[in-house]
């Protein structure tokens, strides 16, 4: 079960078959996590409007990595993305919404959905097994997660709060780590797509050993 908000996800019988989608480079949601949106084009000003009146879910996604355009002109989608409710919503006077979206599954694009709105849905798939939180907590190599966060905060002169860190389950942990990370598009899609908990863990791993040995570090230590 996810708890999201009010409501309690349990099985596929909780989530629409049908979605609409914002689709955002760079933006990752993960099952459990939280991201705060700052909603200002009118499409999709509509579009958390028409959701609110529903079931208060839309699908982030991203636009195809490699550029590609549909004959619109608008941009074609990646397969995979994360649908989330709408936790909280406030009015900023000027006509945009600063939302928080909580993920509750991903999904896989089944098709778009031929819509008269201005935003495009899709009908997509869900990764069920999203719904059964904590899933593969036991497998991830936390320590080895650990190492890799204090020597990328190290080199990039960044503070955290080691003792919420220290609190947090390894899905918390796992699932925040990947949202928050600074990393581009397909980087963030590759942890979107991870099979599961303790391969996201050690892709995040892997992404940040590229990226220090990128930005100069020796790369002595192992950390996985």
């Amino acid at each position: 079960m996810v708890q999201a908000g009010n409501f309690s996800y349990t099985d596929e019988t909780d989530l629409p078959a049908t979605i609409p989608v914002f689709p955002l480079t760079g933006a990752l949601l993960l099952p459990g996590g939280q991201l705060p949106l700052n909603v200002f084009e009118p499409r999709y000003v509509m579009m958390i409007d028409d959701a609110l009146a529903g079931a208060r879910i839309i699908g982030m996604v991203q636009p195809s990595l490699d550029g590609a355009l549909r004959a619109d002109g608008e941009p074609k989608l990646c397969e995979v993305g994360c649908m989330g409710r709408i936790v909280s919503l406030a009015e900023s006077g000027d006509g945009r919404y600063i939302i928080n979206l909580q993920g509750i599954a991903r999904f896989r694009i089944v098709e778009e959905a031929a819509v008269r709105t201005p935003y495009r849905s899709c009908r997509v798939a869900a990764f069920l097994g999203d719904l059964d939180a904590g899933q593969g907590e036991e497998e991830v190599d936390r320590e080895g997660l650990l190492r890799a966060l204090r020597r990328f905060f190290e080199a990039n002169e960044m503070e955290a709060d080691w003792d919420s860190i220290a609190r947090a389950s390894n899905e918390t942990l796992v699932n925040a780590l990947s949202m928050m990370s600074p990393y581009g598009a397909a980087e963030k899609q590759a942890l979107l797509e991870a099979s599961d908990l303790k391969i996201r863990a050690e892709t995040l791993v892997a992404i940040t050993e590229i990226a220090l040995a990128r930005d100069g570090d020796d790369g002595s230590t192992t950390l996985q």
